[in-house]
């Protein structure tokens, strides 16, 4: 396969995105190596996560922002009611719906995995040098535009 240049001229495309996949991944397995064994998984975190940091929400709000299906997103739930992190509740606006919010116990474990990855990051960050830093900050702009994409 012929690498073509970007059209800047700097580099191809192709490969600052393969060397842009590799960092991520590199990154997000580095994240995972912080979290004890037996912990939940990595969806299940996610959506534990976010419904600590955002309150109750819909099987459908929470498939829709994950990008799977609602039948993969209940198993999901399934696990973290089963676990005691999550409960279902009825939607006081609609009471066809069920709201998903995460527990006292379920709050515990997103904070504190949540302040674990982030000190691991923040002292990684910390080693850097101001302009690295600086670059830090503007590629990551950079990368919630891509996530979002």
């Amino acid at each position: 396969m012929t690498q073509k240049p970007s059209s800047s001229g700097t580099r191809p495309l192709e490969e600052l995105g393969a060397e842009v996949r590799a960092a991520v991944a590199r990154v997000y397995r580095r994240f995972r190596s912080e979290r004890p064994a037996g912990e939940l998984g990595d969806a299940a975190m996610s959506v534990l996560v976010y419904l600590e940091r955002q309150g109750p929400q819909s099987l459908t709000a929470l498939s829709e922002r994950d990008r799977v299906t609602p039948g993969t997103m209940s198993q999901t739930v399934n696990r973290l009611t089963s676990a005691g992190y999550a409960v279902r509740n009825p939607d006081p606006v609609d009471r066809r719906r069920v709201l998903f919010s995460a527990t006292d116990a379920g709050s515990a474990v997103a904070k504190e995995s949540r302040a674990r990855a982030e000190s691991w990051l923040n002292a990684q960050i910390a080693a850097l040098t101001d302009e690295e830093r600086e670059l830090l900050s503007r590629a990551s702009v950079v990368l919630k535009r891509l996530a979002d994409g």
